[in-house]
């Protein structure tokens, strides 16, 4: 299941933001960048709703895989766990969330890829 609508990033400004803005952890299968949201950004998409929410971008290149079913599998799977822990998030503190994947062949061990997923989390404080 995709993520809603109000908590998706877009647009190049936000991920030059976020690219400048933004503070770094790394892991061996995927990089995590956050940074506090900045709603003046989003004011060109007409984006009133939900400013001051956690939104989440998931970046997967295709130097992880060039297969795009491949890549959208490892995206929805981070989704996935991303809706089922919200409660567990930070959800009502302002902050933008970049998610890079790494070059390697790990997207067939999906408890790994989660597991580290989790524990950048926890090392970013976005969960208790």
């Amino acid at each position: 299941m995709a993520l809603p609508k109000n908590m998706r990033l877009k647009g190049y400004r936000t991920f030059n933001y976020i690219h400048k803005n933004s503070i770094k952890y790394d892991g061996k299968l995927m990089t995590l960048k956050v940074a506090k949201s900045n709603p003046k950004i989003l004011l060109s998409h007409k984006v009133t709703n939900s400013p001051d929410k956690l939104k989440v971008a998931i970046a997967i290149s295709k130097k992880v895989s060039k297969k795009a079913v491949v890549r959208n599998k490892i995206r929805r799977t981070l989704q996935e766990w991303l809706l089922k822990n919200i409660q567990k998030i930070n959800y009502h503190k302002p902050y933008w969330l970049l998610v890079n994947l790494k070059i390697g062949d790990f997207y067939n061990d999906k408890s790994t890829l989660l597991e580290e997923f989790q524990n950048l989390m926890f090392k970013s404080h976005l969960i208790k």
